[in-house]
């Protein structure tokens, strides 16, 4: 109970401390026009490789800030769930 109790302590104070850390300038990406659904497709389907290549480089980034909302979600969503395979596999 008491380790429970630590590590629940510990991850409360990394989320608390983690929300106080600078945001990156995106003042350069506002400029652009915003992605909507076909950026988010593509970028869903590339999400693996840019997850690896975002731990090595900074200017590389799985989520495009400069997007429409729902329509740029939906698409990564979409890309994502192709490239998975989809949200189930058929039993038989």
């Amino acid at each position: 109970m008491k380790n429970r109790l630590l590590l629940f302590t510990a991850l409360a104070a990394a989320l608390v401390l983690s929300g106080c850390a600078p945001s990156p300038d995106i003042s350069e990406c506002l400029a652009a026009e915003p992605y909507g659904f076909w950026g988010g497709l593509w970028h869903g389907i590339i999400a693996p490789a840019s997850f690896v290549l975002s731990l090595f480089f900074e200017d590389i980034a799985m989520y495009a800030v400069n997007n429409n909302g729902g329509w740029y979600d939906f698409g990564f969503v979409l890309g994502a769930g192709i490239l998975f395979g989809g949200s189930g596999k058929a039993s038989g």
